[in-house]
């Protein structure tokens, strides 16, 4: 079931994207964030932002969740937003990002929003084909600038346009 993320939902979020920060660079945050951070972040996003953060749970349990967040704050940015989707660990392969993703892209696309922006930190094939399996170009590269687990990384930004 996908349904809207909930205050409730902060501390299985946590502990997804909290894997994600202590084992890979596929987010250049580098400490843990706390279920109260998550919770603030869910408000901001939902409440501040007016866009969607969504949770897939599976008997009981959140297994993923995606959102959209604003990606710059000029007002002529407004229409853009930045997506962003984490599965747990353990439950990854399934399909469960694609089925997340396309849930995101169908609540955006019932909005004014029009270009949507993934970020990947490279190298990752598995971001890359799920982001180009839903449509999602590849618009540019960034090399080098984030610095993680003893290396430096590039960024590549793949976009995808509604309507």
């Amino acid at each position: 079931m996908i349904r809207n993320a909930t205050q409730a939902d902060s501390n299985e979020i946590s502990d997804i994207y909290n894997y994600y920060i202590i084992n890979t660079y596929s987010t250049f945050e580098t400490e843990p964030v706390s279920p109260s951070e998550i919770a603030t972040r869910i408000n901001q996003v939902q409440e501040e932002f007016k866009l969607p953060w969504l949770v897939l749970e599976e008997e009981g349990k959140v297994t993923g969740y995606t959102y959209a967040t604003q990606w710059k704050i000029r007002a002529a940015y407004k229409r853009t937003v930045e997506t962003t989707v984490y599965i747990d660990h353990q439950s990854c392969g399934r399909g469960l990002g694609s089925q997340l993703y396309i849930a995101l892209i169908e609540r955006l696309n019932q909005s004014d929003h029009h270009s949507l922006l993934g970020g990947i930190a490279l190298p990752n094939d598995v971001s890359i084909a799920l982001h180009e399996k839903l449509g999602y170009i590849k618009v540019g590269q960034l090399k080098e600038v984030g610095y993680k687990l003893n290396r430096w990384v590039d960024v590549g930004y793949w976009e995808l346009l509604l309507k």
